[in-house]
């Protein structure tokens, strides 16, 4: 956040000061949590379902912020506007147009959005080594991808960043476009195009329509925009149609500008393969787990060529990449050799088959493979039918144990248990020495506190960070 007083931040938002006399400056963070508030910062008080976050204006104050952004008095020095969110919004814009240096990355996509932008920023980061300095790239930690988490991620960029790089959702058409406007993207980066909101959305070409915005944002070609697409998907690749921007094309497909080839993976699911481009081709070595994982390095890689990185430096620079965000692909072995797969964060029917893809590829010839799978959610009519081919898949990938958690439809083969307890009963019961178990499921369904289980009953020995 750039430095500005009350004063200053109500006439951006429209809002009114509230015991305030507008002098007070804000030189920290913007937060929405009391407790993560920095000194000098700005506390954004929201009203949630159960808690309203008016009532924790006097606990950020005390941990040391400025000033309050809020709906309504707080007897505190307050902007006061109408709709908080929307104000948020259009302090974060002020924000951008304030940094004409900044460059700004959107990537959207139905699944591997999260891991993408965490590779992304990697790469970035590393452009200077050392010497860059402190927000030189910023990008959302996890899934900070809405309405709220999209603003409060633009308003991390000071003068310092030159690379803001964020993720975009969408549960609705307009969703990214409104997105896009709080912080104009000059390169943009789509996927794929797959079923994951299918019943907000209704059919794959709607959520097409939705991804597609991102590249109608961007500036021309002739104004330095550049669209990053999936040469593979074709509703990606038809995106082409929809921008003035120059188009680049990544994929496991001939015809992509950047392509991979000689695709193989190691004893821990981590893909190597050589990466062609126009400039050069280098060899690759992944820490990020599970052989998806080599388009969504793809696509890094496309972005990065634009940004003036040669081969042989995306190529160092992916090989030493890490997956910040929690709970996806994170690879654990226990002391007696049972090897824990924590992709729990979320699920869709295309990233079920990548996680399973991954479990056969690190359990090898001679190892048991556990999934325990808890329900995808947001799929709609589509739900029994993409539950059953998981299943399926499970069973053609040679997993020995298929635990439901909370749903039946995955099966005739699977073990159908209730819940969280019953399902980690069931696996300290029948988990023998040099098992591998993958645990997956929508967020709601909270399966990491089976991993949680898992790793507390068992000394983890070993872990990485997958993606």
């Amino acid at each position: 956040m750039i430095r500005m007083t009350l004063g200053e931040l109500a006439s951006v938002v429209g809002g009114r000061l509230d015991t305030a006399d507008g002098s007070e400056l804000i030189t920290g963070t913007v937060e929405f949590d009391s407790r993560a508030m920095t000194k000098g910062g700005l506390f954004v008080a929201l009203r949630g379902e159960h808690v309203d976050g008016h009532d924790y204006a006097a606990a950020a104050l005390a941990a040391g912020a400025a000033g309050v952004l809020a709906a309504r008095p707080v007897r505190a020095p307050a902007v006061v506007v109408v709709d908080v969110l929307a104000a948020l919004a259009r302090l974060a814009a002020h924000l951008v147009r304030r940094l004409p240096e900044l460059d700004v990355i959107g990537l959207t996509g139905s699944s591997g959005k999260t891991t993408t932008k965490d590779l992304l920023a990697s790469v970035l980061s590393s452009a200077l080594g050392s010497a860059a300095p402190a927000g030189f790239v910023v990008a959302p930690p996890g899934s900070f991808n809405n309405e709220l988490g999209h603003p409060w991620t633009v308003l991390r960029a000071d003068e310092h960043t030159r690379y803001l790089v964020l993720e975009l959702a969408a549960r609705g058409i307009g969703h990214i476009a409104a997105l896009c406007a709080v912080a104009p993207p000059r390169i943009g980066l789509v996927l794929n195009v797959g079923s994951a909101h299918m019943s907000e959305f209704g059919s794959a070409d709607a959520i097409a329509a939705a991804k597609g915005e991102l590249v109608e944002a961007l500036p021309a070609a002739s104004a330095g925009g550049v669209a990053a697409l999936n040469f593979g998907d074709p509703r990606v690749a038809a995106m082409a149609g929809r921008t003035a921007a120059k188009v680049v094309t990544f994929g496991r497909v001939r015809g992509a500008d950047v392509c991979a080839e000689g695709v193989t993976l190691d004893e821990r699911g981590r893909a190597r393969f050589r990466l062609v481009t126009a400039a050069g081709a280098e060899e690759v070595a992944l820490r990020a787990v599970g052989e998806h994982q080599v388009l969504n390095a793809l696509g890094v890689a496309a972005v990065a060529g634009e940004l003036g990185l040669g081969p042989d430096q995306i190529a160092a620079r992916l090989s030493a990449a890490t997956v910040a965000s929690r709970w996806r692909m994170e690879v654990t072995d226990r002391s007696d050799g049972v090897t824990v797969i924590n992709d729990a964060y979320n699920a869709n029917p295309e990233s079920m088959r990548a996680a399973l893809h991954a479990l056969s590829a690190i359990s090898g010839r001679s190892r048991r493979r556990w999934a325990v799978l808890g329900p995808m959610a947001e799929l709609g009519s589509l739900t029994e039918t993409a539950h059953a081919q998981v299943g399926l898949l499970a069973g053609e990938l040679g997993v020995q144990r298929l635990v439901a958690v909370g749903i039946e439809c995955y099966g005739k083969d699977s073990m159908v248990v209730p819940d969280v307890a019953a399902a980690l009963d069931l696996l300290r019961r029948q988990l023998r020495p040099h098992d591998v178990v993958l645990v997956k499921a929508s967020r709601a369904a909270g399966l990491e506190r089976v991993v949680e289980g898992l790793l507390n009953g068992g000394t983890a020995a070993t872990s990485e960070v997958g993606g």
